[in-house]
């Protein structure tokens, strides 16, 4: 059974760090696609980033400049490094392997990020 388990998030000021993890359990990690995605209560799941095979990272353009998505196939883990917090990167956060595009599995607890001061 594939699993997503999620951590890293907090309660940060405006212009702060975090450092999220995503440990998957899920065979041939290595060949995925991997995302990090974020959602509001009441909207929709929205695709922060994603990494390929080959380390080539993406980044919705909200987000591009401040955060940067790495992974470690060794670990299975997938990571999301966010500097320059901003009230609006409040969310709760959550990865995924990837498909052209779409993701694959059912979704982990996620970790809630909250940017206030």
């Amino acid at each position: 059974q594939v699993q997503f388990v999620e951590s890293g998030g907090g309660l940060v000021q405006p212009g702060g760090s975090l450092r999220l993890s995503c440990a998957a359990t899920v065979s041939r990690f290595s060949t995925y696609d991997m995302g990090w995605y974020r959602q509001v209560p009441g909207e929709q799941r929205e695709l922060v980033a994603t990494i390929t095979p080959l380390d080539r990272p993406d980044y919705r353009s909200s987000v591009r400049g401040r955060f940067t998505i790495s992974r470690d196939n060794a670990k299975s883990t997938v990571y999301l490094q966010m500097n320059n917090l901003k009230p609006e990167d409040t969310a709760v956060y959550h990865c995924n392997t990837l498909r052209a595009g779409v993701p694959l599995y059912a979704w982990g607890q996620g970790t809630q990020v909250t940017v206030s001061s």
